[in-house]
């Protein structure tokens, strides 16, 4: 485990993030273009892609955190059966849910149901597959649908806020099932789908297309939105939500319905609307 990694165990998770939000959501000039400079140059950010690629235009450092995509930058794949990758990055891991674990690294798992905050919830996932994504500071920080789906409840499980880097995912036993996260449940026509977008140290903030800012609202208690019946439709490849500085999306499939992309390994590097799974 390195240093920065151990240091995580005993930093005030939630004071630092919410130190964080506040300059990124800062609007003076010199914080926010040095912020967003530091970012580019040190991560090699791609900002010919983005849909404003003046880094001065932004007016925050949140605003080119979030930024959009230039109209065609990312495309669908065209195979009509094809389950779409939700977002830029790389792949932690993919897989199958072996008896209701999910793996995350080498000699380190968690359950389903730990993950989504609810035993009952992880009963149709049983054996089901699993793909996680890393979203480095670098990437589009957008999380976008990888099938259509009807949203049925969100879940926002609180907890910690360790760094979701490949040192942590390592050596942090249940990462992902503690750090806190905000658990959405979609039906569709093949059944349940679980996105589950997972916050990390500096990550001040996840938001969701039809209701707003969901993280930061630190709690200590777990909070279930129920939108049955209230027709939040979204589209395979519509943007679903967005995070502030890098972090992780788990997508969650039933048994029997998909298979991964064949290509995907540990470490891929993946876009936004390749084939994440295709329908049996």
């Amino acid at each position: 485990m390195s240093l920065v990694t151990s240091l995580t165990y005993v930093l005030p998770h939630r004071w630092v993030s919410s130190l964080a939000r506040r300059l990124a959501y800062s609007p003076s000039p010199g914080l926010k273009q040095w912020l967003i400079d530091t970012v580019v140059r040190k991560f090699g950010v791609d900002l010919s892609e983005a849909a404003e690629s003046d880094p001065t235009a932004y007016p925050t450092f949140n605003a080119f955190f979030t930024r959009a995509l230039k109209t065609g930058a990312r495309t669908p794949d065209p195979d009509p059966r094809a389950l779409l990758m939700p977002a830029d990055g790389r792949i932690s891991q993919c897989g199958p849910i072996e008896n209701g674990r999910i793996f995350q690294a080498k000699g380190q798992s968690f359950t389903a149901a730990e993950l989504l905050g609810d035993e009952q919830a992880a009963e149709p996932f049983h054996n089901g597959l699993f793909a996680t994504v890393y979203l480095s500071p670098r990437d589009y920080h957008r999380v976008h649908m990888p099938w259509k789906g009807t949203l049925r409840e969100t879940v926002h499980v609180p907890g910690r806020l360790f760094s979701v880097g490949t040192d942590a995912v390592a050596s942090v036993p249940r990462l992902f099932a503690r750090n806190e996260r905000l658990v959405c449940h979609f039906d569709t026509d093949f059944g349940p789908m679980a996105s589950v977008m997972v916050g990390a140290l500096l990550v001040s903030g996840v938001e969701t297309v039809w209701s707003g800012v969901e993280i930061p609202r630190y709690g200590d208690a777990i909070t279930v939105k129920d939108y049955r019946g209230g027709n939040v439709v979204l589209d395979r490849f519509d943007e679903m939500a967005r995070f502030n500085y890098g972090s992780t999306v788990i997508i969650l499939l039933p048994p029997g319905v998909a298979e991964l992309a064949p290509e995907l390994r540990a470490e891929s590097p993946v876009k936004l609307g390749q084939a994440l799974a295709r329908l049996i």
